[in-house]
């Protein structure tokens, strides 16, 4: 075997193999490309009337109904990055091709890497496709926030792919009747992310557990740049701070569901 089939070469064209892979699986199929901004655009639809009743009010409420549409658009960022990862990793699964896959020389970090840049695509696709209409319907620009933009979704990006791993790898381990954990798992984080409301709202207790999250301090980070045009430095690297910790258990989790599927024979069973 010569280095270039080990090298950072063939690892570059297996996770493009991969990618390509999933990204033909897109677009040969009208409902996955209607599912990919579907839903980011009817909760923005739905949440950006009801901003827009609150605009008409008063200007502080109208600030706050400005935060409430980007707390959705940057909910559904966590939410379809998530989602993302694991639904490339399912199509293996309900193909039964994780068994084919494994006796190439593709390795379990490459298909990873291919799953994280198809989250990527599919969230920028989804969710860039709603917060463009948002400026339409409700002239909110999420993009005029620039750079801490970037920011809260490199963060929030990070922090889904941590539990998306963690996701994937309960299925890995229990069969595809884990698969619903995809759908549900994210929205228990949800009441403690402080997406339409500060963390002070929270109960004492509670908000050191919401601390714990990085998206607590993105929402926290991004309604401070709304009302005052100031970027938390803290607040940011807080958030990273915890996205390696989650990334690393993600990691952590894979390998050890992958080693033991891989022991017990599962990878040519998962589908079961």
């Amino acid at each position: 075997m010569s280095f270039s089939d080990v090298g950072a070469g063939a690892s570059s064209r297996r996770i493009s193999a991969m990618v390509r892979r999933y990204w033909y699986l897109i677009i040969g199929s009208w409902p996955r490309i209607a599912e990919l901004a579907y839903w980011p655009t009817i909760q923005m639809v739905l949440w950006g009337f009801v901003s827009s009743f609150f605009m008409s009010q008063s200007s502080n409420v109208a600030v706050a109904a400005g935060a409430l549409i980007g707390g959705v658009l940057l909910w559904d960022t966590l939410f379809r990055g998530q989602i993302g990862l694991s639904v490339c990793f399912f199509e293996e699964m309900y193909s039964r091709n994780l068994g084919h896959l494994f006796v190439s020389p593709l390795r379990p970090w490459e298909l990873t890497a291919a799953l994280m840049t198809m989250s990527l695509i599919r969230t920028v696709l989804g969710a860039g496709a709603a917060a463009v209409l948002a400026i339409f319907l409700y002239s909110f620009n999420l993009f005029a926030l620039g750079l801490p933009l970037v920011a809260f979704f490199t963060c929030l990006m990070l922090m889904s792919w941590g539990m998306g791993l963690v996701v994937v790898s309960m299925v890995l381990r229990y069969g595809l009747g884990a698969e619903s954990l995809a759908w549900v798992a994210i929205f228990a984080f949800a009441p403690i992310s402080a997406v339409y409301y500060p963390v002070a709202i929270l109960p004492e207790w509670l908000q050191v557990i919401s601390w714990m999250t990085p998206s607590a301090h993105v929402f926290e980070g991004m309604r401070q740049v709304l009302t005052d045009g100031s970027f938390n430095w803290t607040r940011f690297g807080c958030a990273l701070a915890l996205d390696a910790v989650y990334v690393a258990i993600g990691v952590a989790v894979f390998v050890k569901a992958f080693a033991h599927a891989r022991a017990e024979g599962k990878l040519l069973q998962v589908g079961e």
